[in-house]
């Protein structure tokens, strides 16, 4: 009995461990995975050597109408080809929004290539759990200098401009304090204070402003300061014109 007993006892361990040890790992599956990234990356090739490399160089090492990729990262990549910014018509070409130039599949084959040339920052994933409050503490100390209390951009002089954040994503968000695009500063925001960022930037973008357009952030009154500003002299040179008009004239004696 006691032989039946542990030859139970060792089975019962023996069937708890195949219970709770983790499956193998399927060499096929990882095999599989990785031919797949590789497709992508060669179709990212295929892309930037039609689009890119008269500007980057064939291997992305940068040329006289643009800068090395090297170590660019997918960040980088993702940012500029998904808010159109990239590629440019022709060398000098001013880099504005606009958009998409390629579909979803060939930003991620062309983001996939440019990740491969070398380490680089990765696309972050904000979080949707930002704090109202500790964002808006976060854009007024980092972003409303340049950016505008409202989010609406501004001049920031030298022929650059702080572009308005009204269709930035949680995700684009991410990219431009990583990787500082234009005159903008790359910024080492942790997880949380990007994500309070982005949740006060969406805020900005569905605010209510019941009182009228919330000129400058001033309040609902900023549209009957403006109004006053630009309707009392008009107002005044009306009533001058008309004046000057109902004057009689003077007759000769």
């Amino acid at each position: 009995m006691a032989g039946l007993a542990a030859l139970g006892a060792a089975l019962l361990a023996t069937g708890v461990a195949w219970a709770v040890s983790p499956a193998a790992p399927d060499p096929q599956a990882a095999t599989n995975a990785a031919a797949a990234d590789q497709t992508v990356v060669d179709a990212g090739r295929g892309l930037f050597t039609a689009n890119c490399a008269a500007c980057h160089g064939p291997a992305g090492q940068g040329g006289s109408g643009g800068p090395s990729l090297v170590g660019a990262g997918a960040a980088s990549a993702d940012f500029y080809l998904r808010t159109g910014r990239m590629p440019l018509s022709a060398p000098g070409q001013r880099v504005v929004r606009q958009p998409a130039h390629f579909d979803d599949a060939e930003i991620q084959a062309l983001v996939a290539y440019v990740a491969s040339l070398g380490s680089g920052p990765a696309i972050p994933q904000v979080s949707s759990g930002g704090e109202l409050h500790q964002g808006w503490q976060l854009f007024q100390a980092n972003c409303a200098a340049c950016h505008n209390a409202t989010g609406a951009g501004n001049a920031i002089g030298g022929g650059y401009v702080a572009v308005g954040l009204g269709n930035a994503d949680p995700t684009t968000i991410g990219e431009a304090t990583i990787i500082g695009p234009g005159a903008m500063p790359a910024f080492a925001f942790d997880d949380q204070s990007l994500a309070d960022i982005a949740a006060y930037i969406r805020f900005l973008q569905d605010a209510p402003t019941p009182g009228g357009a919330p000129i400058g952030q001033v309040g609902p009154v900023a549209e009957g300061f403006i109004g006053v500003a630009i309707g009392l002299p008009l107002l005044i040179l009306v009533s001058l014109l008309a004046a000057r008009r109902g004057k009689p004239e003077e007759q000769n004696p």
